[in-house]
């Protein structure tokens, strides 16, 4: 999965100097979103019978923190997730799971139905959804 966080194209104000620029992860919603977003997704994972077993812990909160501190250093948010686990190696953390096409589109299915519920504004939505697919399909390993 790639984890390059978007670039902003910096704008400048008439005089040319760089004008106030928000991340993505600002512009969304900030940690709230992210948190309504990771939340609703785990509500789809804990009822899934493609994606449940592919979480061993019995309790998905974890799992969950694990996904929102991913997604909001993405996007732009804060850095905890490398604080705490380092740089994010997500096809080596995800190596001992078989990840094939079922797999990757039960995933992509948790998320656009937990994306839904957010419901971003379209301009939003669509590039984050745009990565989601993306990421999904590069974590398959199978």
């Amino acid at each position: 999965m790639p984890t390059d966080s978007p670039r902003a194209v910096v704008p400048l104000t008439p005089t040319g100097q760089p004008a106030p620029t928000q991340s993505f992860y600002e512009a969304v919603g900030g940690e709230d979103t992210f948190e309504r977003l990771v939340t609703a997704f785990y509500a789809q994972v804990a009822d899934d019978p493609v994606m449940r077993p592919m979480y061993p812990e019995e309790d998905l909160r974890p799992a969950a923190r694990r996904l929102k501190m991913f997604l909001e250093q993405y996007w732009g948010g804060p850095h905890t997730y490398s604080e705490e686990r380092g740089h994010p190696r997500l096809r080596m953390r995800h190596a001992p799971f078989v990840i094939g096409e079922r797999e990757r589109d039960a995933w992509l299915k948790c998320m656009r139905t937990a994306m839904d519920e957010v419901a971003l504004p379209a301009e939003y939505d669509k590039v984050m959804w745009e990565y989601m697919k993306r990421a999904a399909d590069f974590m398959r390993n199978a």
